[in-house]
């Protein structure tokens, strides 16, 4: 790490009081995240008395770590792998995101110390698309995979006022129980299913926008693809791919090769990261300084 980047480490570092307000990230394992430094790089960026730690709980404590977040005096967490499902029956209230995606990655408690659940991963998805000049609204989406990534960006695409949306699945039972869950929340928008790979060609060619939703792609499989090999993008369409580890996935390399515009998962990481902080700050989010503090992360780490 150059003398600058150690510097600008130093600078997000700010003095931990008894006044610091506290939120964390509540997963097992959590080693690997790169929300601590995104979320306090953003805490310096606006002088907030605030600091954002690593909660590391392992599967059979997670209601005792839930229920306690009032006690131990934090505004807030954000939950991610294995607990997203788990931290649900802790809580008092769910947003209906949360509520009809049937996950929670973040939680605000509340000035009374209720616990409420809410899932950013929906509008964070939706949030980065746009700020990158693409609206869902009137797009046909094809969504591959269909675990609890997929159910969020479903969601959020419908409620973002999609013409219709495709899961495609290795196992069509499983996509068809994601369109059944969402149907009664996302009434307004035609929700299908078809196989993956098979099922492709015959949807392909009429999708405006691709969603890789499934971990094929990512380090260290990072040559695997959803997508076949000989089935073609075409000029004008817009593939995205969730998978952020390597930046350029063998997907997105298909998506350029063949004309589309690629976009990769990091921004919806930066961006459900925002929301979150806005939720328990009410503080519009440094989105660039955010952006500047994982970038960094993943330069140093190549």
């Amino acid at each position: 790490m150059s003398q600058a980047s150690i510097a600008g480490e130093r600078s997000n570092h700010r003095a931990i009081s008894g006044t610091t307000t506290i939120v964390g990230l509540i997963g097992w394992p959590i080693s690997h995240s790169v929300s601590p430094p995104m979320h306090n790089a953003a805490f310096a960026a606006l002088g907030l008395d605030w600091c954002y730690v690593p909660l590391p709980v392992s599967p059979e404590r997670i209601g005792a770590a839930v229920v306690g977040l009032p006690a131990l005096g934090l505004a807030g967490a954000n939950v991610t792998v294995p607990h997203k499902q788990a931290v649900m029956p802790h809580l008092d209230r769910l947003t209906d995101a949360a509520q009809a995606i049937g996950a929670v990655n973040t939680i605000v408690v509340e000035p009374d110390g209720s616990l409420l659940g809410d899932n950013t991963d929906a509008p964070g998805f939706v949030a980065d698309l746009r700020s990158r000049g693409v609206d869902p609204a009137g797009q046909r989406v094809l969504v591959l995979g269909a675990g609890g990534s997929a159910r969020a960006v479903v969601y959020g695409l419908a409620e973002a006022g999609a013409a219709s949306i495709t899961v495609a699945n290795r196992t069509l039972d499983r996509a068809a129980s994601l369109a059944a869950a969402l149907r009664p929340q996302i009434a307004a928008c035609p929700l299908h299913v078809c196989s993956l790979p098979h099922g492709l060609p015959a949807v392909a060619g009429q999708t405006d926008l691709v969603v890789n939703c499934t971990s094929l792609g990512m380090t260290p499989n990072s040559e695997t693809s959803p997508w076949p090999a000989d089935l073609p993008f075409g000029a004008g369409q817009v593939v995205y791919d969730l998978v952020y580890n390597p930046p350029q996935t063998r997907l997105l390399r298909q998506a350029a090769q063949g004309g589309a515009r690629a976009i990769g998962g990091l921004g919806m990481l930066i961006w459900q990261g925002a929301i979150a902080f806005e939720r328990w700050t009410g503080a519009a989010p440094p989105i660039q300084t955010m952006t500047d503090a994982v970038t960094a992360i993943f330069a140093a780490r190549a």
